[in-house]
């Protein structure tokens, strides 16, 4: 486990990359942070599917982030960004091989555990929050349903279907910090009454739900925006 030699500074914003080896696997990822002054909160961002670590909605929410002075940390999902070998995230069979291959719901945990260990080793342990849709959702509902240090989430966009759909249902329960769920009314990826049934499923007592009208790609820059709004509150 080890920073890579890159280190970035643009815009008030540093990055860095660094590898994790995890169950045998490479988990490459990335950590931004306030130039000028310490984060003493810290947001861990899943990417969605086809996508990788450093997608620029991604960015786009690590931006707005430090800008509260919190800082994020992202990694590539199995078949992703670098850990990408062929098109096979581009299909649904292939989605689920990548999934079953990167060692399933487990494994996600195990990599998404073991990052933000290296971090808290590095940087110190801080209050921290997970944001995430769709894929993100897959990845960040049991991470925050089996990881305490998860005070607060951003989920949605996902039901209880998919590779791990099973997994969801069994997990939500589990989730007891509060949650912020988004839903695309129109969704033409994963279904309306998926996402409203793994909603239900949610063991949060404070959890809201917000639905927008529009295709699955179609989330408002202002629900963006008011959801890293929602963890900044949550986390202070």
């Amino acid at each position: 486990m080890a920073w890579r030699n890159n280190t970035i500074i643009k815009n008030g914003i540093t990055e860095r990359e660094f590898d994790l080896s995890v169950n045998g696997q490479n988990v490459p990822g990335v950590y931004w942070q306030p130039e000028s002054s310490a984060a003493n909160r810290i947001a861990l961002l899943g990417h969605g599917g086809s996508t990788h670590k450093k997608v620029e909605y991604i960015r786009l929410v690590a931006a707005m982030l430090t800008q509260r002075g919190i800082a994020a940390m992202a990694i590539d999902g199995p078949g992703h960004g670098e850990r990408a070998s062929g098109d096979g995230v581009q299909n649904s069979e292939g989605f689920v091989d990548i999934w079953n291959d990167g060692g399933g719901t487990d494994g996600i945990v195990a990599d998404w555990q073991a990052a933000l260990n290296f971090i808290e080793s590095e940087e110190g342990a801080r209050p921290t929050c997970w944001w995430g849709l769709s894929m993100g959702t897959m990845m960040g509902l049991p991470v925050t349903a089996t990881d305490s240090r998860i005070r607060v989430a951003l989920l949605g966009l996902m039901g209880i279907s998919g590779p791990n759909g099973d997994d969801l249902k069994r997990l939500a329960p589990e989730v007891s910090c509060p949650v912020r769920f988004l839903v695309q009314w129109d969704d033409d990826i994963v279904p309306r009454d998926t996402c409203l049934a793994l909603f239900d499923a949610l063991g949060s007592e404070k959890k809201t739900l917000h639905a927008n009208p529009g295709i699955h790609t179609a989330v408002p820059q202002t629900e963006i925006a008011s959801s890293v709004e929602y963890l900044d509150r949550y986390l202070k």
